[in-house]
């Protein structure tokens, strides 16, 4: 009963961390896409060294652990360049920059498997390259990139949980918080599991419900 009732009055707290994690992990996801199709074009249709320059950022976000770029960005670089944030806000960043790191790639896979007729053909109509990647390639890519773009919202909420080290007051934040003090860690720690579980189902459905929605009719893969 004691259990229950610590619940009952720590769940509103716990649930406005959740908030926190739903702005971070959507601002994070519209960052990720922001620079994520510009690598991925920069890859397929770049020179050299825009290939080279998007590779190496890639490699980079991919290389290093959130926990290390979260220290790196927000105790370092931000602190350099006189950038000053709250916790939230770096987190979202750090989370953004690394996920558009690997949407990079998925946009990129989408563009690959396009045939590549689709260009020659806007070229041959007399579209410039950049016009026919922004109204034919893109539309197309950005549709097929769905499915792995809501395996990449259940990997940023999961990492989201790493923004607590840097003080930010989402869900893992104050289910510490509480369970610190009242000692019932088991039960705090299972209701953020729940929470983190709920969102990451709700968001892929919603995504889900998005890809059919948009789907592209009579195209398999």
């Amino acid at each position: 009963m004691e259990t229950l009732n610590v619940l009952l009055e720590a769940l509103p707290y716990v649930l406005q961390g959740g908030a926190v994690t739903v702005f971070a992990v959507v601002g994070a996801m519209f960052l990720g896409l922001a620079v994520g199709v510009p690598l991925a074009v920069a890859q397929v249709y770049g020179n050299a060294p825009l290939r080279f320059l998007s590779g190496l950022y890639v490699w980079f976000f991919r290389g290093v652990p959130i926990l290390v770029l979260l220290f790196l960005f927000y105790f370092g670089l931000f602190n350099l360049i006189g950038l000053n944030l709250n916790a939230v806000g770096a987190a979202t960043i750090v989370l953004g920059m690394t996920s558009g790191a690997y949407q990079s790639q998925i946009f990129r896979g989408s563009i690959l498997s396009l045939s590549k007729g689709q260009l020659k053909a806007a070229r041959a109509l007399g579209m410039s390259d950049g016009l026919a990647i922004r109204s034919i390639i893109l539309p197309q890519a950005l549709r097929l990139s769905i499915p792995g773009w809501s395996n990449e919202y259940s990997i940023i909420l999961k990492d989201s949980a790493l923004a607590f080290v840097l003080g930010a007051s989402e869900i893992m934040a104050r289910t510490h918080f509480v369970a610190s003090r009242t000692y019932k860690h088991l039960p705090m720690y299972l209701t953020a599991a729940v929470l983190y579980f709920l969102l990451t189902w709700a968001g892929v459905a919603a995504l889900r419900a998005l890809e059919k929605r948009v789907r592209i009719k009579g195209y398999v893969q």
